[in-house]
């Protein structure tokens, strides 16, 4: 498969107008105060289904022939892109169906069936989603959309940094949070065109750290279920098409542990006034961890999602 490129990004920007939210972007005196830079927060969260997924969603359900639209697709995802696949369907009037793990967030899941798609259930100790997404595509024809390794897909999660960038001018540093690599690839590429010089940092949680390990080595790295809070980074490994673009354009890649998770999430909740997941807050984790050298910097952060879990916060409070 063709990787994608920044022409791709520039047509799904094209694709997903006047559907996808123009998300804003926001800047707290605060937090240049606390890290010595300019820091302009992209905010994902209040994306339509509450994360970036929308927008890669949009851009590859609404490029399916009239005969795939007909038979529907199918994904796999333990929340926001099955989030997404489930509404980018419904307003196309595309059949989904959305191979989940039984312990996903139940706010994810509900919304997913909210709007529309049939769920189907899997052990995610002994069960592969992918495996038997594959399968219900080969018996029922359904087309696949896989959550993140889909030109389409990066394509359209690029389409957030492009509007940062278009926003805010040039960065020198853009913090973006890494599962499968989808936002991150496509993120950089669309940097790499609009702000060159831009350095862009893959965030991950420790627990998680498969892609920190295969951009260290050159090798993809895997990882089995890790437990962290970041449910959205805790995908298997990266894939055949976010790997080759992660090493062409990210500049590095980190990880954060979930206390310091915790900690940045309830910041941009207390302070900002921003619901942001946990794996919506990594790129910010990164930055108040003080790992990296931001001072005197323009610096962007991609909040990639705001499906937070209500049934968590206490336990979430007594971690903290």
């Amino acid at each position: 498969m063709t990787l994608p490129t920044y022409a791709d990004v520039e047509s799904a920007a094209s694709q997903i107008v006047g559907v996808a939210h123009r998300t804003p972007v926001v800047t707290s005196r605060t937090v240049d105060r606390r890290t010595g830079a300019t820091v302009f927060f992209k905010c994902e969260n209040l994306q339509r289904g509450g994360a970036f997924k929308f927008r890669g969603a949009f851009n590859a359900l609404s490029r399916l022939s009239s005969a795939e639209r007909h038979k529907g697709v199918v994904t796999f995802s333990s929340g926001n892109h099955a989030q997404a696949i489930a509404l980018a369907g419904q307003v196309l009037a595309i059949p989904r169906v959305v191979v989940m793990p039984s312990d996903s967030s139940a706010v994810k899941r509900l919304a997913t069936e909210g709007y529309g798609a049939d769920v189907v259930l899997y052990d995610r100790d002994r069960e592969d989603r992918e495996t038997i997404g594959r399968q219900l595509s080969s018996e029922r024809g359904l087309t696949l959309i896989p959550p993140y390794d889909h030109p389409q897909i990066i394509a359209g999660q690029g389409t957030a940094t492009g509007e940062l960038i278009d926003e805010v001018g040039r960065l020198d540093l853009l913090l973006v949070p890494c599962g499968g690599g989808g936002l991150l690839s496509g993120s950089a590429l669309a940097a790499a065109s609009l702000s060159p010089g831009c350095r862009v940092i893959g965030v991950e949680p420790r627990a998680g750290d498969d892609a920190t390990r295969s951009f260290r080595t050159k090798q993809l790295q895997t990882v089995h279920n890790p437990s962290t809070i970041a449910d959205g980074a805790r995908t298997p490994s990266l894939g055949l098409l976010t790997f080759p673009l992660i090493l062409q354009h990210v500049s590095d890649m980190t990880t954060v542990d979930d206390e310091s998770l915790l900690q940045a999430m309830f910041f941009l909740w207390e302070r900002m006034k921003l619901i942001v997941e946990p794996t919506g807050a990594l790129g910010a984790a990164a930055l108040f961890d003080g790992v990296l050298p931001v001072a005197g910097k323009r610096v962007g952060v991609i909040l990639s999602g705001g499906n937070v879990d209500l049934s968590r916060v206490s336990e979430w409070i007594k971690c903290r």
